[in-house]
């Protein structure tokens, strides 16, 4: 009989460090000790990576909050080290440590074709790791999930945004995102 290989976010560090994944013309995350393989990003997928991040840098404060795309995250405690697709962080230089739950102001995921993952598997990860809130950009539906509050393994206040609605995070309330703006395409 045989089992899977579970990994610590350690062995998978050192993994990365040692080269182990360089050969990989794909991308992959370390989700409760699995390998996993993400799906490569189309135009639409990335354009609105793109819209977020321009919107963040425009809205926050460096000297408050530090905006990244798709960089990793560090949560030892879920064998877990996720990539979100935006994350505003608290101020600061992750030289020597990838952030982790307590760093992160709010995270990002914008979802194509890995939306039940990102409903289900996502933000059970995130709420465990007490990340405030998290946002996933539906695509498909041109809306974006809201989930806040994180108690265990669930969020306590979710909602959705819809075009026509405007949505501010939590910790910057005055930034306001146009869902309608997001999802238009010119």
């Amino acid at each position: 009989m045989s089992t899977g290989l579970h990994l610590t976010t350690e062995e998978f560090d050192r993994m990365v460090e040692c080269g182990a994944f360089d050969h990989l013309q794909r991308k992959i995350e370390l989700i409760r000790g699995e390998i996993r393989e993400m799906n490569p990003a189309g135009p639409l997928h990335d354009g609105l990576i793109a819209y977020i991040n321009s919107w963040s840098a425009r809205v926050t404060v460096p000297e408050v909050t530090l905006v990244t795309s798709q960089t990793g995250l560090s949560l030892p405690e879920q064998l877990s080290k996720p990539e979100p697709d935006v994350m505003w962080l608290n101020a600061g230089r992750y030289l020597k440590r990838h952030p982790t739950g307590v760093d992160v102001q709010l995270a990002v995921e914008v979802s194509h074709s890995s939306l039940k993952s990102d409903l289900v598997e996502k933000s059970e990860l995130y709420a465990e790791a007490g990340i405030r809130e998290y946002w996933i950009v539906d695509a498909n539906s041109s809306c974006i999930h809201v989930f806040r509050q994180p108690q265990g393994s669930e969020y306590t206040d979710r909602s959705i945004a819809k075009p026509g609605e405007f949505l501010s995070p939590v910790v910057c309330s005055e930034a306001k995102l146009d869902v309608a703006d997001l999802f238009t395409s010119e």
